[in-house]
């Protein structure tokens, strides 16, 4: 499981790294709700639960990175 690492302001940055082909449509949905739509795509999300809670359940598609 990805660690988060706490950066400045409360931020985190998830990447989405790997492929939503075959995947549960639940975790599309938790990708898409993440703000990332290709692959490579990366977003600096505020650090909260329900921010963590998405990065958590699809955490083998997004990277956090530092």
């Amino acid at each position: 499981m990805a660690k988060a690492k706490k950066t400045e302001g409360g931020t985190i940055t998830v990447r989405l790294y790997k492929s939503m082909n075959s995947c549960k449509w639940e975790h599309r949905l938790s990708v898409k709700a993440l703000g990332l739509n290709k692959l490579n795509d990366v977003r600096e999300l505020k650090d909260s639960p329900q921010v963590r809670g998405l990065v958590n359940k699809v955490n083998y598609l997004v990277r956090i990175e530092g």
